[in-house]
C-alpha cells in the first residue's frame, strides 16, 4: 500500500493551483483507491491541494500537524474553513505539540512525514527555499534520505508571493 507525503508551496496562483492539481490527478490515477493513502500538513497551497486529489481518488489521507495552533493565525477566513474541512475527512490525525509554529515546529512535522512515505510529490518551483521546514529543506532532506521525489511544476507556474 503506497504511502505517499507531500510538500508544496503555499502561495500557488489560482491558475498554478488548477495546474498543480491535474498533475496530482494523473500522477494518483494508477493508485487503487483502497491502496492510497496520502500524508499532507494541511497547509494552504500544495498540502491541500493533494489533500483533496487523494480524498477524490477515494484513497485516505493521514493528516500531520505541526502544532494544535494550524493552520495558523495568518490563514485567511477561506484557508482555515478548508483546513477545518479536510481536517474532519482525514481518516487520521497526528498533532505534535508544538505550541508556537515556527521553523523547528515544521522540521519536526516534516520529519514525520518522511518516516511515513515511500513518496515525497514535491510542489516546488526548484528555488532554494527559505530554510529549515520549507519545501526546499524537505526535498533535500528526502533526497538525503533515499526517499523518491516526485516534483511537478507545471509549464506556466506561478507563485504570489504572498
Amino acid at each position: 500500500m503506497p504511502v505517499i507525503a507531500v510538500t508544496g508551496h503555499l502561495d500557488l496562483s489560482p491558475d498554478t493551483a488548477r495546474s498543480v492539481r491535474r498533475a496530482l490527478d494523473e500522477l494518483l490515477a494508477p493508485y487503487p483507491a483502497t491502496e492510497l493513502t496520502g500524508v499532507s500538513c494541511l497547509a494552504p497551497g500544495a498540502d491541500s491541494v493533494f489533500a483533496d486529489a487523494v480524498l477524490a481518488r477515494g484513497g485516505r489521507l493521514f493528516a500531520v500537524l505541526p502544532g494544535p495552533g494550524c493552520p495558523g493565525p495568518s490563514a485567511t477566513a477561506a484557508e482555515q474553513a478548508g483546513f477545518e474541512r479536510l481536517r474532519a475527512a482525514a481518516h487520521r490525525v497526528l498533532t505534535l505539540p508544538a505550541t508556537v509554529l515556527d521553523p523547528a515546529a515544521y522540521v519536526a512535522a516534516n520529519e514525520q512525514l518522511l518516516r511515513l512515505a515511500d513518496l515525497l510529490v514535491a510542489v516546488w518551483d526548484g528555488g532554494a527555499g527559505n530554510g529549515p521546514g520549507g519545501t526546499a529543506d524537505m526535498v533535500a532532506a528526502a533526497r538525503a534520505a533515499g526517499l523518491p521525489v516526485q516534483v511537478i511544476w507545471p509549464p506556466g507556474a506561478a507563485r504570489t508571493g504572498r
